[in-house]
């Protein structure tokens, strides 16, 4: 039988929600997984990714509720998601995108009072059976590696962009 580890998803699967917002850049926001900052919103990778290369586009404002967000907010997540579609792109080649917001628990939102958009790269087989028989996922890269190869991307082109 074949064995496969993932010891970082035991944080997650055995720690409790911690206290404060883990995407508010005053609360426990990890650093070393943001790749990317506009105005309004940053991007950062997923810590507990569905596929490698996740991303999440948050806004700085704490917002749950999607028609709080102020119209440049809105402008700003979904251009830095298209920013972000072109850095996993470059970057990882994938061979399509899932991309969406979990409104809510009830609609699965791990974080619900912190509104995000994911950003999701997708390749054929990439939910194999693993996902569908044992209810695992398999993520090949560590997160912090895949910050360190979108950041330089991501952020040439946003350069590229506000040119």
């Amino acid at each position: 039988m074949e064995r496969i580890f993932a010891p970082w998803r035991m944080a997650y699967i055995k720690g409790g929600k911690p206290a404060g917002c883990v995407l508010c850049r005053d609360g426990l926001r990890d650093e070393a997984l943001v790749i990317g900052e506009g105005k309004h919103c940053f991007v950062m990778v997923n810590r507990y990714p569905y596929t490698g290369g996740h991303l999440m586009v948050v806004p700085f404002r704490h917002v749950s509720v999607l028609g709080d967000l102020l119209p440049e907010e809105r402008l700003e997540l979904f251009s830095l998601v298209e920013l972000s579609v072109r850095a996993l792109t470059a970057a990882m080649k994938p061979e399509g995108f899932n991309i969406g917001m979990n409104l809510g628990k009830a609609a699965g939102a791990g974080i619900d009072d912190h509104l995000h958009m994911h950003v999701v790269p997708r390749w054929g087989g990439d939910t194999n059976f693993m996902s569908v028989i044992g209810e695992v996922r398999v993520i090949p890269d560590d997160v912090s590696g895949t910050a360190e190869q979108l950041r330089p991307i991501f952020q040439n082109l946003q350069r590229e962009v506000c040119r």
